[in-house]
């Protein structure tokens, strides 16, 4: 029997199979779900033998990993491909049209937790490799599947496993599936993902909130002063003013910008759609530029003094804001965190002591256009889609990306089978039919193109 075919007779199969897995709440952020999340590692693990690997879960100090493996030959090229089977909360329940974990399936797409993110997308190369090998008898590649539970909490014991199974989880590849298309129809491989380095910074100016009248003019103003800092953290050109920011940045090259400029992305559009009604930021650089392939720093949260209703004339002995960097390749998160601290500190008016708190941190992560790995899947997706694949880079971050880089020695291709619109970690969370049932195809024939092109 051809793949087509295959596929085609399966498609009902696959689908009730997906379901049954998206019915299980496994929110690992919850100790109430851990059977649920023992449910759903069994399942899986279950799935991956049912389409002829071997698989077993392997315990963590937080939620167990599910492992899988398919053994060609020791000269073959290896892919590992890497999801999650945990889901975020559901709430708010009220804003569902359906109860999040009794999937639906409704004017072709699939209304459940979990559909895109990641489920359906992880699911979908258990299903490929689950075709091929009942077509063909056998996988063009060694073939490794990781699929944890803790991506939705930070993925906090998954380094640890990963340095602890080095050789086990030992490849050329790393295939990831756990994101985007930039649009519908638009074959996407994204090559590039920004770092984080996050921070709280404290400040104080008394040992109590005072009274405006008796002693306003007379004492340094907490929430005044912070204000005066983070509107010196850039400069009239957008760019930002800590010092040292861009020493290690990788600029964008020449085949990055022609890349850029192939992509379909309206300016006019973008603002419209998020209702903002100016784009601004670093001068001498595209929007699009700047979104994907320059560093960023944002306040992401600030607060202090009086909030409540009417009016209460202090003056707040204390303020706080929280402020995330996005990091491009050759930043790293320590160092830049560092020097945001040193400057916030330095910029800080007289008679205000200044905290910096380290929150969190990610590493930036790229793989060359040129690489083998790259092309290989870009081939595959035009076999599918029958078109030209647009390469992207992303503004968000994945720090396991840099730790398959960094300590397996590997490529790292993510290929996003679902769209911006799948509204992910919201209510009403989709993943389409017609982009599950492609992407199994899409997977089955990654494979035979990695097997060729690495």
């Amino acid at each position: 029997m051809s793949l087509t075919d295959y596929l085609l007779e399966a498609q009902e199969r696959q689908l009730k199979e997906l379901l049954e897995l998206l019915k299980i709440p496994s929110i690992s952020s919850s100790s109430k779900h851990q059977a649920d999340m023992e449910q759903a590692a069994k399942y899986l693990a279950d799935n991956l033998k049912a389409a002829g690997l071997s698989a077993e879960i392997m315990e963590t100090n937080g939620h167990p990993i599910v492992y899988g493996e398919y053994n060609l030959h020791p000269d073959a090229t290896t892919v590992l491909v890497y999801g999650h089977y945990d889901v975020q909360p559901p709430d708010p329940l009220e804003l569902w049209d359906s109860p999040p974990f009794e999937p639906v399936v409704k004017d072709g797409v699939i209304i459940a937790r979990g559909a895109s993110d990641d489920k359906g997308q992880v699911f979908v190369h258990i299903k490929g490799a689950e075709a091929l090998l009942a077509t063909t008898g056998k996988l063009p590649v060694n073939l490794k599947f990781l699929i944890e539970g803790e991506e939705e909490i930070g993925s906090p014991s998954l380094s640890a496993f990963i340095k602890k199974n080095r050789k086990l989880l030992a490849a050329d590849i790393v295939v990831i599936s756990d994101g985007a298309m930039l649009a519908p129809e638009t074959p996407t491989i994204t090559y590039g993902l920004k770092g984080l380095a996050y921070i709280e910074v404290q400040v104080r100016s008394a040992a109590m909130d005072l009274h405006s009248g008796a002693f306003g003019g007379g004492v340094p103003n907490s929430i005044n002063g912070l204000a005066s800092m983070i509107a010196k953290l850039h400069d009239e050109q957008g760019r930002v003013a800590v010092p040292g920011f861009y020493d290690d940045v990788m600029e964008i090259s020449t085949a990055e910008r022609e890349a850029f400029t192939r992509v379909s992305f309206d300016e006019k559009d973008f603002a419209t759609e998020i209702g903002v009604s100016a784009t601004p930021g670093e001068a001498g650089y595209s929007l699009l530029e700047r979104l994907w392939a320059r560093p960023t720093l944002d306040v992401n949260g600030i607060g202090g003094g009086f909030q409540g209703e009417g009016a209460k004339t202090v003056i707040a002995a204390k303020a706080m804001a929280k402020i995330s960097c996005r990091l491009v390749p050759n930043q790293d998160p320590d160092d830049i965190s560092e020097k945001l601290g040193r400057y916030l500190k330095e910029i800080a008016p007289a008679g205000l002591e200044v905290t910096v708190k380290d929150l969190h941190g990610g590493q930036p992560a790229i793989t060359p256009l040129e690489s083998p790995a790259v092309q290989a899947a870009a081939k595959a997706l035009r076999t599918v889609y029958g078109k030209e694949v647009i390469f992207a880079r992303t503004g968000g971050t994945i720090p396991v990306v840099s730790d398959f880089q960094r300590l397996l020695d590997a490529d790292v291709v993510l290929i996003g089978l679902g769209l911006e619109t799948d509204r992910i970690h919201s209510p009403n969370e989709k993943f389409d039919l017609i982009n599950y049932y492609r992407g199994v195809r899409v997977s089955a024939e990654l494979l035979g193109a990695l097997a060729n092109g690495n």
